[in-house]
């Protein structure tokens, strides 16, 4: 009878001791996932600004050396990342192709001129550096004309600001809430030995001596919980890698390192203090209040 008490007590303290782990693994993956992406705002903003940019179209007639200088030049300016050339003739198949028949047969000449397409570096994509860029460009003999969004680019810029800021009031959330159920998780953990807690008062047993060993508890708690986590979050960045080479800075290793860091010492952290202020909760209690 004895023996099957005990076995019962065992399951009751692994069983426990499991779901706070697996609680505090997924809350500080999901912490993670969250760092990765506040680490690279910065990335993913720009990243969506460098697919801003503006076409150019060229003058009728404009031989093919001047458009290689043209196209030589624009490469070479300080708010260019790339430059494509779309000669005349590839813009009217492209139109041929999107149309579905020949217009050409029907207006007797291509009204389309050759253009190059634009991308710009991230700091110069925004409206008022679009403007010069447009104003200097019109400038040229060999430029007809110059096309941007300029809506879009104005939403796009107040979108990553107010993207930006939710991301960050979304991790100060979720960190609290974070700490607010491994807190729970750990107190129910630490409720069900508040007999245990008592009876060693009883016995006088200091509250250093009854403290430390839910403490080692909670620190190896802290610490498998924080391995399986940081092993999760290699899985998630091992299947993400590939589609998100562009946008995330996943191949950092310092801020992967950092990352795996935080999450070390918040599973260590978090742990720990709820375990402490749990075990001091039931330090006190008298008899009355063990029982609700």
């Amino acid at each position: 009878m004895q023996t099957d008490a005990n076995k019962s007590l065992k399951r009751k303290i692994i069983s426990s001791s499991a779901s706070v782990i697996i609680s505090l693994s997924l809350v500080l993956f999901v912490v993670g996932l969250l760092g990765l992406v506040l680490i690279n705002t910065q990335k993913l903003s720009d990243y969506l600004r460098e697919n801003i940019g503006f076409t150019i179209m060229l003058t009728d007639g404009v031989s093919e050396i001047e458009s290689i200088r043209f196209q030589k030049e624009l490469e070479t300016a300080a708010f260019t990342k790339n430059v494509t050339f779309i000669t005349k003739e590839q813009a009217t198949q492209e139109l041929k192709t999107d149309l579905g028949e020949d217009f050409i047969n029907f207006l007797g000449y291509s009204p389309l001129l050759s253009s190059m397409d634009v991308k710009l570096h991230a700091s110069y994509a925004n409206s008022d550096s679009l403007q010069k860029i447009s104003t200097e460009l019109n400038k040229n003999s060999v430029v007809f004309d110059t096309y941007y969004q300029k809506n879009l680019v104005n939403k796009l810029n107040s979108n990553v600001a107010k993207i930006s800021f939710f991301l960050l009031v979304f991790c100060i959330l979720l960190f609290f809430i974070a700490f607010v159920l491994i807190n729970n998780t750990i107190r129910l953990s630490v409720y069900a030995k508040r007999f245990l807690i008592r009876t060693m008062k009883l016995v006088g047993a200091t509250d250093e001596f009854i403290q430390k060993p839910f403490l080692i508890k909670g620190l190896y708690q802290g610490l498998y919980s924080s391995i399986f986590a940081v092993f999760m979050l290699i899985g998630a960045i091992q299947i993400v890698q590939g589609d998100s080479k562009g946008v995330l800075n996943i191949d950092d290793l310092k801020i992967i390192g950092i990352v795996f860091v935080i999450i070390f010492l918040s599973g260590l952290i978090l742990s720990l203090f709820s375990t402490f202020f749990a075990v001091r909760k039931y330090l006190h209690l008298n008899e009355n209040e063990l029982y609700n």
